[in-house]
């Protein structure tokens, strides 16, 4: 009896030792994803800062307008430009495996668009001021522009 109670002892010291470890290695892990997660966060917040959506000043000018979603309303109004037979009128190239098309949007804030076109092989980006006005038409401006080359 007294060996099994010795051999308990020593074998629950032993667990005991092992689970403490377990714990402190699973105790580094939270601490390693709470540092990613804030490390995340901070760069969700870094993307978002150059957007309309986070821009109390340039959202003031919209408080005339019952939009409650001004950003998608003007990123649907720049796709409707893609409606257009060929490529979109922004773009100032001619397609080379197809139409250009305006893909990605982000609405900068009251007055500027950065866009993404493309043909489905090559590629660019658009610069673009805009302007919405009080009856909800917008008018859009090219101010520059680039076309990605390939490499191959």
């Amino acid at each position: 009896m007294a060996m099994i109670s010795l051999y308990l002892f020593v074998s629950s010291g032993k667990m005991a030792e092992a689970k403490d470890a377990q714990i402190k290695n699973l105790q580094a892990d939270v601490e390693q994803l709470q540092d990613s997660v804030k490390n995340t966060q901070l760069k969700v917040l870094e993307m978002q800062y150059f957007s309309l959506e986070n821009n109390d000043d340039a959202l003031a000018y919209y408080d005339h307008l019952s939009l409650k979603n001004p950003s998608g309303y003007i990123s649907d109004k720049l796709l409707e430009t893609n409606e257009s037979k060929g490529t979109n009128p922004l773009v100032p190239y001619e397609g080379m495996e197809g139409d250009f098309k305006i893909n990605k949007i982000k609405v900068l804030n009251h007055k500027w668009i950065l866009a993404d076109f493309s043909d489905g092989k090559y590629w660019g980006e658009l610069l673009i001021k805009y302007e919405l006005k009080d009856d909800l038409g917008v008018d859009f401006t090219l101010i520059d522009h680039l076309l990605y080359t390939r490499n191959n």
